[in-house]
């Protein structure tokens, strides 16, 4: 009887696991450079995502970098763009297919947790809300702090209007099922 009872005063205190609908999330990206941005899109591999009361404790999402588009140009400049990006230069797919967000901790609009780039993990932090069972909010990380120093003015000098700026910036949207 007396583990009953603990069961019954203590079940609603734990998180559940929310179900991500991998199609309706999205993740657009945004890369500036001293003459303009380039943006786009990649999709969600798999998500996992512990909430309650519409407050997020922690989660995983892993991004399939194989599927990143550019949405800003078209043609034979977005292919080479993306080709880019694929390569060693940037994001180096072939050996890195995928970017993990791992969520650590949440409390009410606010995230803590690490990045997985390139196979290099960094902390980040990022605020998001809440409005029924979609979750936005915007992710900002230094390219440079996970190897990726093609085109930095802090790396390379003279780079002119050639200059990749180091900030990323990721805008997300997550809905739960």
């Amino acid at each position: 009887m007396k583990k009953l009872l603990f069961l019954l005063f203590t079940l609603p205190t734990f998180v559940f696991a929310t179900e991500i609908d991998l199609k309706k999330s999205t993740f657009k990206w945004t890369g500036t450079k001293v003459t303009g941005s380039h943006y786009g899109m990649v999709s969600l591999k798999s998500a996992t995502m512990d909430e309650k009361d519409g407050h997020i404790n922690s989660g995983v999402f892993v991004m399939d970098m194989n599927s990143m588009t550019c949405t800003d140009l078209t043609g034979e400049w977005m292919d080479k763009l993306i080709g880019h990006l694929k390569n060693d230069d940037f994001f180096g797919i072939d050996k890195h297919p995928t970017a993990t967000l791992k969520i650590k901790h949440g409390m009410m609009g606010k995230l803590d947790g690490e990045l997985t780039i390139k196979g290099v993990t960094r902390p980040v932090s990022m605020k998001y809300s809440q409005k029924g069972k979609t979750y936005t909010g915007t992710l900002s990380f230094d390219r440079t702090k996970f190897g990726i120093k093609y085109g930095s003015g802090n790396f390379f000098k003279g780079l002119g209007d050639k200059m990749i700026n180091d900030e990323v910036t990721v805008d997300f949207t997550v809905v739960t099922k």
